[in-house]
């Protein structure tokens, strides 16, 4: 008797824990699904976001399986950007990916803690945001476009484009334009041209400042890099033709806008490298161990429609040089 009753105990026991067995299978928590941040210039469609969303997956992250991507656009509103990086990083994050230095330093200023991986800043060690490009020591790296140092090589092409150009109207918004402001008074100076400065602090002052470089009897436009620029491109290259007035800007999509010349990096391939980063990051690296990434090619843009419209001869050298040529 006494062994029936150790047998129907042992029975009983393992019926329970084929019972209790799936249920404690069921309750096991799910792997925690990565969570992105992205302050972004503009909303979809954003070839540089695009871009972002194409690298991820060659990691083998898909939006919506394995990786949320909670999305944020400043939309030229510089003074927004505090708020809106504030806003992501209260969303518990694993890595935030930000644009150029506004947006940059807007997130560093929202934390110290969660990884940040700037995208397009002009000197990130002038920004405070690294310590060095080497060793960016912070919970922030990225890549830089290294834009102020191409504001002379911008302003020599633009020079080149327009030989009789004597008096260049730069568009900039102080906010974020000291550094390339520097560069381009120094080219200024090896050129031989006279700059007038005009603030754009927001995208309706790009009105007012077209109608003060006419009026000043400006030659040609330098419109310096800048979110509440780029987020006007179309604007700015309708303001350019119907004033007579050949302009540069440092992306591509400026002249394909309608503007006559674009000098840069391609953004749309560090947004993909951002990518790369946050990779590195979800699988354990530190941001503070992450050298910044300089951009090693630079696109030369022409547009020979908007050319003939504003009564510019391009010459064939500089025609040649180009690395697209839009007609």
């Amino acid at each position: 008797m006494a062994r029936l009753r150790a047998a129907a105990c042992a029975l009983v026991a393992a019926l329970v824990a084929i019972l209790i067995l799936p249920v404690a299978v069921w309750a096991e928590p799910a792997a925690r699904i990565p969570r992105i941040g992205i302050l972004a210039e503009r909303p979809p469609p954003d070839p540089m976001l695009a871009a972002f969303v194409e690298g991820l997956r060659d990691f083998g992250y898909i939006e919506g399986q394995n990786i949320v991507i909670e999305r944020r656009y400043g939309q030229g509103a510089v003074d927004k950007y505090p708020a809106l990086a504030a806003e992501l990083i209260a969303l518990n994050l694993d890595v935030l990916v930000v644009g150029g230095a506004v947006a940059a330093k807007s997130a560093k200023a929202a934390s110290k803690t969660v990884p940040i991986v700037f995208t397009a800043v002009g000197d990130p060690v002038a920004a405070g945001l690294v310590a060095s490009l080497a060793r960016p020591d912070g919970n922030a790296t990225g890549l830089s476009n290294i834009i102020a140092d191409l504001s002379g090589k911008q302003l020599d092409l633009l020079k080149q484009a327009a030989p009789r150009a004597q008096r260049v109207a730069v568009l900039h918004n102080p906010l974020n334009s000291e550094p390339a402001l520097r560069a381009t008074r120094e080219a200024a100076v090896a050129l031989r041209l006279e700059l007038r400065l005009y603030e754009v602090r927001q995208a309706g002052d790009l009105e007012h400042a077209f109608s003060a470089a006419a009026s000043q009897r400006s030659d040609a436009i330098l419109a310096l890099s800048d979110p509440v620029i780029g987020n006007a491109l179309p604007q700015l290259a309708r303001l350019a033709i119907a004033n007579r007035l050949p302009a540069i800007y440092s992306r591509g999509e400026f002249a394909q806008e309608g503007g006559l010349l674009a000098y840069g990096p391609d953004f749309s391939v560090n947004y993909r490298r951002a990518a790369a980063y946050v990779h590195k990051i979800l699988r354990g690296a530190k941001p503070a161990e992450l050298p910044v990434e300089q951009p090693t090619k630079f696109e030369l843009v022409i547009n020979m429609k908007t050319a003939r419209r504003i009564g510019l001869a391009i010459s064939q050298s500089l025609v040649q040089r180009a690395d697209r040529v839009i007609e």
